[in-house]
């Protein structure tokens, strides 16, 4: 049976094994041995894992299991964007946060600093984020979890 415990099994001996660069790479390794998941569950799996990207050198890199002091980084981050975030919404390949006046920048240092790979970049006003991402469907993915995360 496969379960969300053997891909994610899966998934880190595929990333210690081989240079995996994408999460398109990834889909394509676990489609390999079985495994038929979506962007939006990678995604996910990725960030259960707590995996980031590290250099390898000459501009590649390459999934890795990133260390605890991250972990516990992502909590404070967590926590800023719990006290902070109102609403999240998307139109597109962009993800709107709308935050309490004066905490959109907080907020855009925190979610900058956990490392989704979704996000390509973020623009923070005074009380509102806007984060570009790399498609709609990550957009969507990114706001139902984030909305997941934060209780919204």
């Amino acid at each position: 049976m496969k379960t969300k415990q053997n891909r994610q099994e899966l998934i880190l001996d595929i990333i210690n094994k081989n240079t995996v660069e994408t999460q398109e790479q990834l889909i394509e390794k676990l489609g390999e041995e079985g495994y038929a998941v979506t962007q939006a569950t990678i995604s996910r799996d990725i960030r259960e894992l707590r995996l980031t990207k590290v250099s390898c050198g000459f501009g590649v890199y390459k999934y890795v299991v990133s260390n605890q002091e991250s972990h516990s980084h992502s909590a404070k981050y967590l926590n800023i964007l719990k006290e902070t975030v109102t609403a999240i919404d998307h139109a597109g390949n962009i993800v709107v946060v709308k935050t309490y006046a004066g905490m959109a920048q907080a907020a855009a240092a925190a979610l900058d600093s956990m490392g989704w790979t979704e996000i390509i970049g973020s623009i923070a006003g005074d009380d509102t984020i806007m984060l570009v991402v790399r498609s709609a469907d990550s957009a969507r993915a990114f706001s139902i979890e984030l909305s997941g995360l934060l209780g919204i």
